[in-house]
Order: C-alpha cells, then sequence, then structure tokens
C-alpha cells in the first residue's frame, strides 16, 4: 500500500515539474534584423515601340537649301527657257497622264502581279524626282552674257571659239563653251568642265593648249574667238 502511493506521488510531482518546465519555456525571438523574403514578382517586359519611319522628303525644303558656289547652274538665257519649257510641260501634261496611267491600272486589281501598276509607278516617281530637280536648277540658275563673251580677247563660258587638232592636224573646228547641263559636243556645245573646255578658259587667240584626254594627249590651237 505504502509502495503504490509512493508511486503516485512521483507520478503527481513529474507533472507539476513538466508544467512548470513548459510555462518557462522560452519564446521564440525574431531579429528585427531578418527581413521577411516576398516572393519574386513576375517580370512583365514593356512591348518595345515600333521604329519609327523616315521622314519623308519635303521638296519645298530641298529648294530652300542653301546652294554653294560649285551648285550653281551655268545656263544661257536659250538653255533656261528649255528647261522652264521642259518643267511647264512636266507638270501640265505629263502629270496628269501618269495619274491617269496609274489609276488605270489600280482598276485592274491585285497590285501583287501588277506589271502595268509597277511601271506607271515607276514613271510617276520619275516624273516627280525630274520636276523637283528642274525646280532647283532654275532656282539656282546663273546666267551666260553671250554677248559680253564675244566682246572679250579672252575665252570664257558662252564663248564661241575654232580651234584645230594639231596633233592629228584636223581642219579647224568651231564650239561653243557652256555649262555642264547644256553640253551636247554632237551639237558643238562643250562644257565648261570637260578636259578641252577647262583648259581653253582664260586663253586667246593664237595660242596653243595641251589637253589630257581619255585617247591621249592633244596640242590646240585657238584659231578665231568669236
Amino acid at each position: 500500500m505504502a509502495k503504490k502511493e509512493e508511486k503516485i506521488k512521483k507520478t503527481t510531482k513529474k507533472k507539476v515539474e513538466d508544467k512548470k518546465v513548459k510555462k518557462t519555456a522560452p519564446k521564440k525571438v525574431v531579429k528585427k534584423s531578418e527581413k521577411v523574403v516576398k516572393p519574386a514578382k513576375k517580370i512583365v517586359k514593356k512591348a518595345e515601340k515600333p521604329a519609327k519611319k523616315a521622314p519623308k522628303v519635303n521638296t519645298e525644303d530641298i529648294l530652300n537649301t542653301p546652294v554653294s558656289e560649285k551648285d550653281k547652274v551655268l545656263l544661257t538665257e536659250d538653255g533656261l527657257q528649255k528647261l522652264k519649257d521642259e518643267l511647264k510641260y512636266l507638270e501640265e501634261t505629263k502629270r496628269d497622264e501618269v495619274a491617269q496611267r496609274l489609276q488605270e491600272a489600280i482598276s485592274y486589281g491585285d497590285l501583287s502581279e501588277n506589271a502595268e501598276y509597277e511601271e506607271a509607278k515607276n514613271e510617276q516617281a520619275f516624273c516627280e524626282g525630274r520636276i523637283a530637280e528642274l525646280k532647283k536648277m532654275i532656282k539656282n540658275v546663273q546666267i551666260i552674257d553671250e554677248k559680253t563673251a564675244h566682246k572679250t580677247a579672252l575665252i570664257r563660258i558662252g564663248t564661241t571659239v575654232v580651234i584645230q587638232n594639231l596633233t592629228k592636224n584636223e581642219d579647224p573646228e568651231e564650239y561653243t563653251i557652256v555649262g555642264s547641263t547644256e553640253a551636247d559636243p554632237f551639237s558643238a556645245r562643250i562644257s565648261n568642265e570637260s578636259p578641252i573646255g577647262k583648259t581653253l578658259l582664260g586663253k586667246k587667240k593664237g595660242e596653243t593648249i595641251q589637253v589630257s584626254a581619255p585617247g591621249g594627249e592633244y596640242e590646240f590651237l585657238i584659231v578665231k574667238i568669236k
């Protein structure tokens, strides 16, 4: 009996001690320095902006661009009139004709395999490009005074000169020195930028000149200045 009571006392004492230990157990301390790691946010890339289209070329901007001395167009009065006549034709006649062709080609449908459409479109681009070119040339023209050129003793742009090829011993030939825009060798109009035209400038009657050409070296005699 005594043993049984002693056993009960020991069991009761152990339970009391366990309760005390449980109450006095230290709480888990969370340091402030420890940051709570949040789940990483899903990064969504912004859609890339489409590349900007190249700005359209404005004809007026081209015409208003300052022109250097070397870009001036040297023309006679006749040469200038020819450019004006061509510009008028392109603007008042050719442009409308090409536009009508383009509309007709579009009416056929299926532009992807429409040869008439491509041809008309290319012709329209050429026409508009030539119009812009002519406007710029007329704007930057420098008129060659042919009357004054004929009165001077020295050869200049606008001068008509008679020269003889001494190297080939040919008969004298007559040429007029003009700007590169009007140059036409078949009409005896040579450019001031050509080898022979460039060499003749500033020379006078009776002088000989040496000209380097693709065919070789040639010697010319200035027979007459008109």
